[in-house]
């Protein structure tokens, strides 16, 4: 789970089904999160797949602009093109402001010092 950075901040929430095309997917993805981690405002990722296909995947950035820059970057492109034609049968983008955020576990209790 990545690590909450101060608000606020912009989540980019991915929600996909697969195909059963796996041909390239699993390294395509790895090198997504690669090249995302060294842009420009990029905060961290969040990512879980059932069993069913259906994945959810949350990446954290710094601005809308930042966002708006890795949408148009060149790799990210081809993956999405990619993504269309073998690897999602749909997928739906949302993003949205995170004003607020806390976490909690069972070692260190809640981080937040309004909880």
């Amino acid at each position: 789970m990545s690590a909450l950075p101060p608000p606020p901040y912009y989540a980019v929430i991915f929600t996909s089904q697969r195909t059963p095309v796996e041909a390239g997917y699993a390294d395509m993805a790895d090198r997504m999160v690669a090249l995302a981690a060294e842009q420009p405002g990029y905060l961290g990722v969040d990512s879980a797949r059932g069993e069913d296909g259906l994945g959810i995947t949350v990446s954290y950035w710094r601005s809308a602009e930042d966002i708006a820059a890795w949408r148009r970057h060149a790799e990210h492109r081809i993956a999405r093109d990619t993504g269309r034609s073998d690897w999602y049968a749909h997928y739906t983008l949302r993003v949205a402001r995170v004003e607020r955020a806390y976490a909690w576990s069972r070692e260190d209790g809640p981080q937040d010092p309004q909880a």
